[in-house]
């Protein structure tokens, strides 16, 4: 990590911002009902981790959880795995979220590609979540019974999620764009009873049909019951052709009944997620009814500020849990903004145009979106009226300083930005925002309430001010209960507790410094060792990716191929621009001068795109298996990924290397 001058004040939360947050409100409720005076966040927050029942049994009793039997001990143990919360509770996901109900302001907005804005009213939503809990009733669904969806951001998805979740089954989703092998390899294994679909969809301004892939994943699904259609794309779609049951969503919609909620233990499944799966099956994550419902509610209520009445938006799919923590927001009261489309389509400003027109008070999108925005023309402060935006969140990788920069400079000078880091792994966040702390370049705020999260060096020491593996050292309520077809629990150990016995290793680079603030530096299983100096890939990416004609990057260290340390530097150039001496020259000056002469790439090639997962991350380990020689059938599923189409470049790379 290299010496980088201090980080730059660029916001701080206003006196009244502070006095009328919700997390101050929950201090002064400590110490009113509990006698808990803290005057800081930290002293907040590092009650929260070394009282972690008593942190947990307030959140339960702050946000007002309702139960229909009372439970009898907060935490079973902190052993990780095996810790159980809240044991003897009995409640329901949904039901809280209906409790939330209105008439002063939607439930939801919509916007989709060609679409007008819509709103959907919480009378609207409860009629269908009860005509699809029917439905599904008909359709023999009960408790623990898997119900999928094939299906985009649409206000449909927020319908039938939480009608499944209301009977206490357990939904899983997909987004429309994942090619039908990929969906298959989620769904297949966990053996759903009803799929919920689309024809087709919009993105980029093309249409999408795909009843051919809807037609696949229901042949491969023997324990489907039904499929329920939604004429998404064509209106007049009826999935005649389909094979087995299939109802049309205004059928189900429509069906009569009564909106009822099964009270389910605090730990049985709500859903399933899944790990990105860039090689073998996809990890099916199981998190629990009332884990999630206690950790949504602390995260989006305490660390995000939401209130009844705000407008909650976060840029995603279906297919990404930050769809699941969109959803979350109605159980603050809030409105959520639901968006289907491209976010460049028609121009860079299409989101932005959402925002005003939706009056949207938190904007929450990727890293990778802000880092497009800085290479476009658009200026989101001066070309769209942004009055009701109050905070930008920020996720899905490190964000540089120089997007911090950007965001205050381009969109609001006196905007909360949240950076948040976490993973679907616990579908929330270990370190994030808080409306009491300022803002610094580059840093994220601070470590989440009641995640008790450390950087360990190579002896398994807790260290601040340098770079460490993100350790978490207590039990978390959102951690998985299991996955799915892991009867002995063998996968699950491995992923998380096999390089610190009974410790969560999140596999993240991560520094705490003194004051608090948070920065990550990228996935610690591709980090780059560069004659014994370690560093995390955002750096690189940062330096090169600073240049106006490289718009995206991949780095990979081979070190220890053929007895010598490799590292290939991956670019992708702006239309009409060529990798020719003079800009390799420049790449190599930039990282030499930003981070060391040891970090200069011994080669640079232009790619046409940098190979993501399905969600959108860069696929530094698998590109580095290819390169040291392993199958790309071992190393990537082709089905996982965006860009499948670009592995053979580094097959063919991987030969010519080892050929020298």
């Amino acid at each position: 990590m290299p010496n980088e001058p201090a980080p730059t004040l660029l916001w701080s939360p206003s006196v009244e911002l502070k006095q009328q947050s919700k997390m101050q409100h929950y201090m002064t409720w400590l110490a009113e009902t509990r006698g808990l005076q803290f005057t800081t966040y930290d002293e907040l927050w590092r009650w929260s981790v070394d009282e972690i029942e008593a942190f947990w049994e307030s959140i339960w009793h702050y946000t007002d959880i309702q139960s229909s039997t009372p439970y009898t001990t907060v935490l079973s143990s902190h052993t990780m795995p095996g810790a159980r919360w809240f044991e003897g509770a009995k409640l329901n996901y949904a039901e809280h979220i209906f409790r939330r109900a209105t008439t002063s302001h939607p439930a939801a907005i919509f916007q989709a590609e060609g679409r007008p804005l819509t709103e959907v009213s919480w009378a609207e939503l409860e009629a269908q979540v009860t005509g699809v809990a029917a439905t599904l009733r008909e359709l023999g669904v009960h408790p623990g019974d898997r119900v999928v969806g094939y299906i985009p951001n649409v206000p449909q998805a927020l319908v039938a999620f939480l009608a499944a979740a209301s009977l206490g089954a357990i939904w899983s989703s997909c987004s429309p764009d994942f090619g039908s092998p990929s969906v298959i390899d989620r769904f297949q294994q966990i053996e759903p009873k009803v799929l919920i679909a689309v024809d087709g969809y919009r993105y980029g301004g093309r249409a999408h049909e795909r009843l051919g892939a809807v037609r696949e994943i229901h042949a491969a699904l023997p324990t489907l019951e039904a499929t329920i259609l939604v004429p998404y794309l064509d209106p007049a779609a009826t999935g005649d052709d389909l094979e087995g049951r299939v109802l049309p969503w205004a059928t189900a919609i429509a069906t009569p009944g009564t909106l009822q909620f099964e009270h389910v233990p605090f730990d049985h499944p709500l859903w399933v997620l899944y790990s990105s799966g860039t090689t073998g099956l996809p990890k099916p994550i199981v998190q629990s009814q009332g884990g999630i419902l206690i950790q949504h509610l602390k995260e989006l209520t305490l660390h995000l500020n939401l209130k009844p009445g705000d407008r909650f938006f976060w840029f995603t799919t279906t297919g990404w849990m930050m769809w699941n923590l969109l959803v979350g927001g109605l159980l603050t009261g809030s409105t959520i903004a639901l968006y289907d489309g491209s976010p460049g389509y028609p121009d860079m400003g299409a989101l932005w145009k959402y925002v005003e027109q939706a009056g949207i008070t938190f904007f929450g999108t990727s890293a990778g979106y802000i880092t497009a925005l800085m290479k476009s023309d658009v200026h989101p402060g001066a070309e769209y009226d942004l009055h009701t935006l109050v905070g930008m969140g920020s996720t899905g990788s490190p964000l540089p300083p120089e997007g911090f920069a950007w965001v205050y400079a381009k969109v609001k000078a006196e905007l909360w930005l949240a950076s948040i880091s976490g993973g679907t792994d616990v579908c929330g966040c270990f370190v994030g925002g808080t409306p009491l702390l300022p803002v610094y370049t580059g840093e994220i705020q601070g470590r989440m309430l009641g995640v008790k999260a450390q950087a360990f060096d190579t002896d398994g020491n807790s260290v601040t001010g340098v770079m460490g593996e993100l350790v978490i050292t207590e039990p978390m309520p959102s951690m998985p209960i299991y996955f799915w077809n892991d009867p002995d629990g063998r996968r699950y150990r491995e992923s998380y507790f096999e390089v610190y016995p009974g410790l969560w290793r999140h596999g993240d680079w991560i520094v705490f410094n003194e004051h608090g603030g948070v920065v990550i530096y990228g996935r610690s299983d591709s980090t780059i060792n560069r004659q014994g100096v370690r560093m995390g890939t955002s750096e690189i990416y940062r330096a090169v990716e600073a240049i106006p004609e490289v718009l995206d990057s991949l780095v990979i260290d081979l070190e220890g191929l053929g007895g010598a340390s490799y590292m290939p530097l991956f670019v992708v150039l702006r239309d009409g621009v060529s990798l020719d001496k003079a800009l390799e020259q420049r790449i190599k000056t930039a990282i030499r001068t930003a981070l060391s002469p040891r970090h200069v790439p011994d080669e640079i090639f232009a790619i046409p795109d940098v190979p993501r997962t399905l969600s959108g991350k860069k696929l530094e380990v698998p590109v580095k298996k290819i390169l040291m020689g392993v199958p790309v059938e071992r190393a990537a599923n082709p089905d996982s990924l965006k860009n499948p189409e670009l592995l053979p470049f580094f097959v063919e790379l991987a030969q010519r290397l080892k050929a020298r």
